[in-house]
C-alpha cells in the first residue's frame, strides 16, 4: 500500500483505477483516457496534485538564498503573487529538479515534484547552510488542479463573490492568497486553469462541489497526454541530473543577467551554452508520426546530418487524442531535421517540429 492523498476515498468512489506514481496510490484513469483528456480541452477537468510536494521559505536571507539555489532569478517577482517556472541545477548543470515559485504576501512557495521530494528537500537543506532561512514542507496541503476552457467560472461559481471577482482578475503565472487558500493560474495542461492550494481537510468538500457541477475527474493518464500535447516536460524521462536546461528545451528556466549572479550550475551551463553555439549540444524536440504506429518513449530516432547518420532517442510519446495522431519529444543532435524512428525495425520517417504541439485546444506547430 502506498501513499494516499486525502482524496483517495474520492478516487475510489468515482470508480478510479489506481496505479503506484512514485510511492503514492494515483488515479491513472476513471472511466475512459480519452473522455477525460477531451473534458479538459473542451470543458473543465479536475486533478488531484496533492501527492507535489509544497515547500514554504521564509527568513531574512530568502530571496538571497532563492538566487542562488535558482537558475531563474526570484528578482522577478516583483509584486506579491507572481510565480515563476524554474530549476535547481547541480554543479555540472543538471537538473535535480523544475518546480515553480511564488512569492507569498510572507516568503515564497515552492512546489516540486513528489518523485524527488527526498532528494529536493536534502539539497535544499545542505545548499541552505550559512543563510538566515527557514525551509517548510507542507504536508498538511492538497492540492487540486482545475483545467479547461470552463475551468475558471466553474471554480468561480463556488466562491465568495469578492474572492471569485479577484480569481476571475487573475493573470497567467498570478496567484493570490484568501485565508488559508492560495489559488494560482498555473498549471500542466496548456489549457486555462486554476491549481488550489489548500487545507487537506478542505479538499474532499471541494472535490465533491466541483464534480457536482459538472467538473469531471480527471487521472494521471490524460494528464499525462495533456502536458505532452502542451510539450511540456516531465521529469526523469525529458529531463534529469545528468541533462543540460540547454538540451532540454529549458532555456527560458536560466536567468543570464545579472551576470554577477552565481547560482549553482552557473559556470557548467555556462559551457553548455558555448557547446550549443558549436552545435555540439542535442536538442529536446518535437516529433509527429501522421500515418499508423505510436511513437513510445525509448525508441530509436535515426537522423542525418552532414552525411552521417546519427542517433537520438524519444523521451516521452503517446498517441494525441486532440491531433488524432502520434507525437513525441526527443532528445537528437543539433541541426538533424531528416529523422526516422524504429518501430519494430522499421524506420518510418517522422516530421521535426517545435517541441509544442496543442494550446488551448488547438494545433500550433506546421
Amino acid at each position: 500500500m502506498g501513499l494516499r492523498t486525502p482524496l483517495y476515498q474520492q478516487h475510489i468512489d468515482a470508480g478510479a483505477k489506481l496505479v503506484d506514481f512514485g510511492g503514492w496510490d494515483m488515479p491513472i484513469q476513471y472511466q475512459s483516457l480519452i473522455e477525460e483528456h477531451h473534458a479538459v480541452r473542451q470543458h473543465a477537468g479536475v486533478f488531484d496534485v496533492s501527492h507535489m510536494t509544497v515547500v514554504d521559505v521564509q527568513g531574512a536571507q530568502a530571496k538571497a538564498w532563492l538566487q542562488i539555489l535558482l537558475a531563474n532569478d526570484v528578482e522577478k517577482l516583483d509584486t506579491i503573487g507572481r510565480a515563476l517556472y524554474s530549476a535547481m541545477l547541480n554543479d555540472e548543470g543538471g537538473v535535480v529538479d523544475d518546480l515553480i515559485v511564488y512569492r507569498m504576501q510572507q516568503g515564497y512557495r515552492l512546489v516540486v515534484n513528489c518523485g524527488t521530494r527526498e532528494k529536493d528537500l536534502r539539497w535544499m537543506q545542505e545548499r541552505s547552510q550559512g543563510f538566515d532561512v527557514q525551509i517548510t514542507e507542507r504536508p498538511e496541503l492538497a492540492i487540486l488542479a482545475v483545467h479547461g476552457p470552463e475551468s475558471i467560472d466553474k471554480v468561480c461559481q463556488l466562491l465568495a463573490p469578492e474572492l471569485a471577482t479577484q480569481v476571475q482578475a487573475l493573470g497567467n503565472f498570478r496567484a493570490l492568497e484568501a485565508g488559508d487558500w492560495f489559488i494560482a493560474r498555473t498549471g500542466y495542461t496548456g489549457e486555462r486553469g486554476l491549481e488550489l492550494i489548500i487545507p487537506a481537510e478542505d479538499a474532499p468538500g471541494l472535490w465533491r462541489s466541483l464534480l457536482e457541477i459538472g467538473v469531471k475527474p480527471i487521472g494521471l493518464g490524460a494528464r499525462d497526454t495533456l502536458r505532452l500535447e502542451a510539450g511540456m516536460n516531465l521529469y526523469g524521462h525529458d529531463m534529469d541530473e545528468s541533462i543540460s536546461p540547454l538540451a532540454a528545451n529549458m532555456e527560458q528556466t536560466i536567468a543570464w543577467e545579472p551576470a554577477t549572479r552565481q547560482f549553482i550550475g552557473r559556470a557548467a551551463v555556462e559551457q553548455h551554452k558555448r557547446e550549443q553555439a558549436a552545435g555540439q549540444l542535442p536538442i529536446l524536440t518535437g516529433l509527429v508520426l501522421e500515418e499508423r504506429g505510436v511513437l513510445r518513449e525509448g525508441l530509436r530516432v535515426v537522423c542525418e546530418l552532414d552525411g552521417e547518420t546519427r542517433e537520438g532517442v524519444i523521451t516521452s510519446g503517446t498517441f494525441s487524442p486532440t491531433l488524432k495522431h502520434s507525437i513525441a519529444l526527443a532528445r537528437i543532435p543539433a541541426g538533424c531535421r531528416n529523422c526516422q524512428v524504429d518501430l519494430r525495425g522499421k524506420l518510418i520517417p517522422v516530421r521535426v517540429v517545435q517541441p509544442n504541439f496543442v494550446r488551448f485546444g488547438k494545433k500550433v506547430f506546421e
